[in-house]
C-alpha cells in the first residue's frame, strides 16, 4: 500500500484520468474538464473541488488530446544528425530560445549521420503531431525525399539544401566563406593553399570547396590534386587528411579546413608530424564554434552565425504556421573571417 504523507499531495505521475478527478470531486467529466481549461462558467464551489482532486491525484492534462481537439500541440520537432557537435549544438540552442519565445516546445532527435534513421525519426515527429519541423538533413538520399514529400506538415532546412523539394531553407553562403579563408592565406603571401573538405554528399563541402577554388583562380593559381584531401567532418577525419597532406612531396605552406572539428584534428596531425603552426604551417578552419578558442594556438576560421541560423529557422516556421505566406523561401546569411593565432606569413625556406 502507497501512501502520500499528510499535507502534500502525491507527485504527478500522468496515471490519473479526467475520470478519476470527476469521481474523486464528485461532479461530471465534462465539468472537470470546463474547469480546468476555462472554457465554461463552473461554480466556486465545483472549481476547488475539481483542483483539489486534480492536485491530491496527480493529474497531468492530456496535451495530445489538447492537440487533438484543437488542432495543434504548440510543439514544433527538431532533427539534427549528431548533437554531440558543437557546431549543431549551438544551432539547437538558437532554436530552442526562439521556440520557447514564441511559446513552443521543442521535441529533439538525433539522426547519428544515419539517413534511414533520419527518415524514420522524420515519421516519429510526424506521428507526435508537432505543428512543424526544423531540419538539419543528413543527406538528400532517397528515402528523405520521400519522406519530406510526404509531410502535411511545415517543413523548414537549416544550414543543408535537398534540392528537390522546395521548402524554406535558411543558410549561409558557403561559397563566399570558403574564398574568405583562402583569400585570408593567400594575402599572406601563401601560394601552396592546400583543402580539407567534407562529405562528398553534402553540399556545403562541394560550396567551400568551390569557393577555395574561386579564390585561387582569381589569384592565378591552379591547384594540383594532391592538394586537395577529404575527411568526414570530425576531428579524426581532419587528422588523417593533414597527414596526407604533409606526407606529400611538396607539402602545403597553409590549409584551409572546411569546419572547424577536422581543423582542430589537423592542428594535432600537425603537432604529431613535428610542424608548427603557425610558424611551418597556416590552418583556417570554418564555423567558429567554442572550439576554436580553447585549442593551441587559437583557429583562425570563419564565423556563421549559428544562433541567428536557428533564430531565422524558428522564425520561418512560425510564419508558415500562422498562414502568413505560402511560397517557399530561401535566405542566405554572411560569413565573416575571424583572424586568431593560427594563421601568418608563408615561412622563409
Amino acid at each position: 500500500m502507497t501512501t502520500t504523507p499528510r499535507g502534500h499531495a502525491a507527485l504527478p505521475t500522468g496515471r490519473a484520468s479526467i475520470r478519476d478527478v470527476a469521481a474523486r470531486a464528485g461532479v461530471s467529466v465534462t465539468t472537470v474538464s470546463h474547469a480546468l481549461n476555462g472554457t465554461r462558467f463552473v461554480s466556486q464551489q465545483a472549481l476547488a473541488k475539481v483542483h483539489e482532486a486534480a492536485h491530491a491525484l496527480g493529474y497531468v492534462p492530456s496535451e495530445i488530446a489538447r492537440g487533438l481537439k484543437h488542432n495543434t500541440t504548440r510543439t514544433l520537432g527538431m532533427l539534427v544528425p549528431n548533437n554531440s557537435n558543437s557546431y549543431f549544438a549551438e544551432i539547437i540552442r538558437g532554436v530552442e530560445h526562439h521556440s520557447y519565445a514564441a511559446g513552443y516546445s521543442l521535441l529533439l532527435c538525433n539522426s547519428n549521420d544515419d539517413p534511414q534513421q533520419q527518415a524514420d525519426h522524420l515519421r516519429v515527429l510526424a506521428e507526435r503531431r508537432v505543428d512543424g519541423i526544423v531540419l538539419v538533413a543528413s543527406g538528400d538520399d532517397d528515402a528523405i525525399v520521400a519522406v519530406c514529400k510526404d509531410l502535411r506538415l511545415p517543413l523548414v532546412l537549416v544550414d543543408r539544401e535537398i534540392e528537390t523539394i522546395a521548402v524554406d531553407l535558411i543558410e549561409v553562403d558557403h561559397a563566399a566563406g570558403g574564398e574568405l579563408a583562402t583569400a585570408h592565406l593567400l594575402e599572406l603571401g601563401h601560394e601552396r593553399v592546400a583543402c580539407i573538405v567534407g562529405p562528398s554528399d553534402l553540399r556545403p563541402s562541394h560550396q567551400r570547396e568551390a569557393g577555395w577554388r574561386r579564390a585561387l583562380g582569381k589569384a592565378g593559381i591552379a591547384p594540383r590534386p594532391d592538394e586537395l584531401a577529404r575527411g568526414d567532418f570530425g576531428p579524426s577525419g581532419g587528422a588523417a587528411a593533414m597527414r596526407r597532406l604533409l606526407r606529400s612531396p611538396q607539402p602545403p605552406t597553409a590549409v584551409f579546413v572546411c569546419n572547424d572539428m577536422m581543423a582542430i584534428g589537423a592542428l594535432h596531425a600537425a603537432h604529431a608530424e613535428g610542424v608548427r603552426v603557425p610558424e611551418d604551417l597556416s590552418i583556417v578552419g570554418f564555423d567558429d564554434t567554442f572550439q576554436a578558442t580553447i585549442v593551441t594556438p587559437h583557429l583562425t576560421t570563419v564565423r556563421q552565425p549559428l544562433a541567428e541560423l536557428g533564430r531565422m529557422g524558428v522564425s520561418l516556421l512560425t510564419r508558415l504556421l500562422v498562414g502568413q505566406r505560402l511560397d517557399a523561401r530561401r535566405i542566405e546569411l554572411s560569413t565573416t573571417l575571424v583572424v586568431r593565432d593560427s594563421t601568418g606569413p608563408v615561412p622563409r625556406r
